[in-house]
């Protein structure tokens, strides 16, 4: 299939296409228009110009072999099976009969009549409703008769009427200026004499007057008068319905051969059908690839989802590097950002609003899809397993007509999702249980996780839901996933890439903001939120006999308790009662000190002690990046390690890479100054071993002497 592709993209190019978007329209008239004999020759034509088409790639070598391979897709679409040679063969008979009856337009015989004096838009009226349609030579006595009849036409308007017209342009009437022309009556389909005071006060038997004696009020059809300055003669009325009648004639002739072409064609409909949708195949796999080719996009390898074939080319993930968003145009693609996206599992992706969650939903749904139906992708390069469903859910409205709520459509549409997924599927979720109330969406939420993880299907679940990392899972097939975030001149900016870990950050106050909300709202929800965290922080230390864990940002504001301690699994209790335990002693000796330091006027402020976790397979949010902050390491053999640093997410990542730390879980805790960050790590160091825990680097607080006299609020406030 590959080959097949390549041997289109280097060939089809070549190709002359006209655009195929009237196919598609041809496809549905064509039967009707047939049975009922109502085919013009545009529709001729066009039916020729598919013929013809077909004909010109079966006589390439190249095209031809593609040709023939797309025949058994357009006899999926058709339910019709034809053979190449026979395709062919009435491809050439039907185009060959077509153009021996149907004017191509490059006859000189059928051009519109014309005269010196009759208005050239007359013969125009009446003639081009049937010229150009057929050859002549099928029509040629009607053709030769309306010819007849508009020289006799011509000569009866030129004796009775231009002599008056040439006495009215040479005559000065004492009552004001004369009128008179020839011209064309629409309405009436008539060419007549208009004119007024051209009637001679005293008859001289001058040129003229003759004819002008000749000429009678012009009548209409109904035999009324047409109006005060509308003249004709005998002469003029015979050669009009002389040449009336004539173009009526010819007029039938021609619909009467068009009939005849549609009725010889009705048995012949099935290729007709075919040929076109063949050709809507061809030139919509052209239009792809040429514009494939131009953004650069990639054929992918299509293999079998390896859980369910025992065959040496299968493959159990889906692999995409450097996909980019298809819908962006020429403009602004150079400045999509690329994302390496390697699927083995069900992803459950976190990332602020305005983040690209919703957007890399889109990208890898259609980097899916367009990969199973053996087309191009948009990255550099793909690997996709053959799904036997792409499944979407992005977000839901309300349906009043039906009396459903957006929650009820959302449930409703996962419902179905959940329900028809397989091991084969590829499920895609965005912002699950957004409806709803959050602590009841949330459960909701992990449940269904839970369902789709034990079905073993790969997808992505976006969610703003961050208490999901809180509920005890159980998780087997299931990684998290984050679109990434950094400080930029101290605000926190989404950097549209996928990330390993989770984002608890969303950036829904700077959001407002940006969007215009007015600040004193904004400030004021600030508040609230604040008033709210440490409501949440007070019941969870009533619950726990223990501090509150809670994440402070940039911003100064407060995220909801880290509770994730072990990625997808449930810390075992006693692990769990260590983390606790060290959290709520850390928190009071921080405190102790912080407390001590701001009596001793060595900071300007008083500081509250917030004490974040951070899961095993979790990242420290962006808002840490360029602050001081203390971190202590519970390692699974409950050996603790105790650290300060002004790069948190950097430090994690190198501890994490040593033998034994990928699981560990982390505290930290912001600090006003690398002082008093060093003062704390070494107080903690000293006192920890005290209070029963085990440090691994213990020896490290028998020679730290760090602190500064005072610190300013200005240097609190630039951390």
């Amino acid at each position: 299939m590959l080959a097949l592709w390549q041997l289109f993209t280097l060939s089809v190019l070549q190709l002359i296409c006209v655009p195929y978007i009237y196919l598609v329209n041809l496809i549905l008239q064509l039967v009707k228009l047939l049975e009922s004999k109502e085919v013009n020759h545009i529709e001729f034509c066009r039916i020729k110009n598919v013929l013809d088409e077909i004909m010109l790639m079966n006589g390439n070598a190249e095209l031809s072999a593609i040709q023939e391979k797309l025949l058994e897709p357009a006899s999926v679409v058709t339910g019709l099976k034809v053979d190449a040679d026979i395709l062919i063969k009435e491809c050439r008979l039907i185009s060959q009969r077509i153009g021996e009856v149907i004017s191509l337009g490059d006859e000189i015989d059928q051009a519109i009549t014309s005269s010196e004096y009759i208005p050239k838009e007359f013969f125009n009226d009446m003639e081009s409703s049937w010229k150009g349609r057929v050859k002549r030579v099928h029509a040629e006595e009607e053709f030769a008769n309306v010819d007849a009849a508009a020289k006799a036409l011509s000569t009866a308007v030129t004796e009775d009427f231009l002599p008056v017209i040439v006495r009215v342009k040479s005559v000065m009437s004492s009552h004001g200026g004369s009128k008179g022309e020839i011209s064309y009556a629409k309405e009436h389909e008539a060419v007549w004499f208009n004119g007024r005071r051209f009637t001679p006060n005293v008859w001289a038997n001058t040129p003229g007057e003759q004819q002008i004696k000749q000429l009678k009020p012009a009548i209409d059809s109904k035999g009324r008068k047409v109006g005060e300055e509308w003249f004709t003669t005998a002469k003029v009325e015979t050669a009009l319905a002389r040449y009336h009648e004539a173009c009526d004639s010819a007029k039938g002739k021609v619909l009467e051969l068009l009939r005849g072409l549609s009725s010889e064609l009705q048995e012949k409909i099935n290729i007709l059908v075919f040929c076109s949708t063949l050709l809507i195949i061809t030139k919509a796999l052209f239009g792809h690839v040429s514009e494939g080719l131009r953004r650069g996009w990639v054929l992918p390898a299509i293999y079998p989802l390896s859980k369910d074939y025992s065959v040496e080319e299968s493959s159990s993930e889906m692999d995409l590097l450097k996909l980019f968003p298809y819908w962006l145009d020429d403009t602004n693609q150079g400045n999509a950002i690329l994302n390496d996206v390697n699927m083995r599992s069900l992803f459950i992706l976190t990332g602020p609003n305005g983040g690209g969650k919703s957007s890399m939903l889109r990208s890898v749904c259609a980097a899916a899809l367009l990969g199973i139906c053996g087309l191009m992708v948009p990255a550099a390069s793909a690997v996709i397993p053959h799904f036997d469903s792409i499944m979407l859910h992005m977000k839901a409205y309300d349906s009043p007509a039906d009396g459903k709520s957006s929650f009820q459509i959302e449930m409703s549409e996962i419902r179905s999702l959940v329900t028809r997924a397989t091991g084969r599927s590829l499920v895609l979720i965005d912002e699950i249980c957004r409806g709803t109330e959050t602590a009841k969406g949330t459960c909701i939420a992990g449940s269904i996780i839970e369902r789709l993880d034990d079905v073993g299907c790969l997808g992505i679940i976006s969610t703003h839901l961050h208490d999901i990392f809180d509920l005890p899972l159980s998780l087997n097939n299931t990684d998290f996933k984050a679109m990434g975030s950094e400080v930029v001149n101290g605000c926190i900016q989404p950097t549209w890439r996928l990330t390993d870990g989770i984002c608890r950050e969303s950036l829904a106050f700077q959001t407002a903001r940006k969007e215009g909300m007015p600040d004193l709202i904004v400030k004021r929800a600030e508040e609230l939120y604040l008033t709210m965290s440490r409501n949440n922080r007070h019941t969870s230390s009533t619950v726990h006999h223990g501090p509150s864990v809670v994440n402070s940002n940039v911003n100064g504001l407060v995220d909801m308790p880290d509770g994730l301690g072990n990625g997808l699994e449930l810390m075992s209790g006693a692990f769990a009662l260590l983390q606790k335990d060290v959290e709520s002693i850390v928190t009071a000796i921080c405190k102790d000190k912080l407390l001590d330091l701001y009596n001793k006027r060595s900071i300007s402020e008083p500081v509250e002690v917030v004490c974040v976790t951070v899961g095993a397979r979790q990242q420290p949010p962006p808002s840490t990046v360029g602050r001081s902050s203390i971190y202590i390491i519970i390692r699974r053999d409950n050996k603790l390690y105790v650290g300060q640093t002004d790069d948190l997410l950097g430090r994690l990542h190198s501890h994490r890479l040593k033998e034994g730390m990928q699981d560990a879980a982390i505290l930290y805790i912001v600090v006003p100054g690398k002082s008093v960050a060093c003062q704390l790590e070494t107080l903690l160091i000293n006192q920890l071993p005290s209070k029963g825990f085990k440090l691994t680097n213990k020896a490290d607080g028998k020679h730290r002497n760090f602190g500064m006299p005072v610190i300013s609020g200005e240097a609190i406030a630039a951390h």
